[in-house]
């Protein structure tokens, strides 16, 4: 396996076996879907995640990070996902401390998953949001995402 497939392997395999522990317990990294593009994860039942990890993410930049959200709306569309995150690794934080990497939204996911709440207008609808994804995760939860049982409850890391 080459260098960068082997570092997005284990890179999802960290957020899957988090997802696992925290409410999905069916996730799983999917399987390539040839030119269309499904996203990482599947198991979630309407949502759709894009993975990045290594170097380019510990550093990313806000083009990047728009840049991948963009991929990732491609992603939920072609999955007909409810909604797209976007993972990105964290500098100093493992794999096995997927719950500590980042956590993106564009405004639009985020006005969804609160339940529309707040009025989104041009230019922001494409606005990333970022928050831990043990930060998220309850929320998702709190949305009708996920069983939030008892392993979920309360864990944070």
């Amino acid at each position: 396996m080459s260098g960068p497939r082997s570092i997005g392997t284990r890179g999802e395999t960290g957020v899957v076996r988090y997802l696992r522990a925290h409410g999905w317990p069916s996730a799983e990294r999917r399987a390539l879907a040839g030119g269309t593009d499904l996203g990482d994860i599947t198991g979630t039942p309407g949502l759709c995640w894009e993975i990045k990890s290594g170097k380019t993410a510990e550093a990313a930049h806000d083009a990047d990070v728009t840049k991948w959200l963009a991929e990732t709306e491609t992603e939920t569309l072609n999955s007909g996902a409810d909604l797209g995150i976007l993972v990105t690794k964290r500098r100093g934080y493992s794999a096995a401390s997927a719950g500590s990497w980042w956590a993106h939204l564009d405004l639009t996911t985020w006005q969804a998953l609160t339940r529309g709440r707040m009025v989104v207008t041009a230019p922001l609808v494409a606005a990333p949001v970022r928050l831990h994804l043990s930060t998220l995760v309850p929320i998702l939860h709190a949305a009708g995402y996920g069983d939030p049982g008892p392993a979920a409850e309360g864990e944070v890391a």
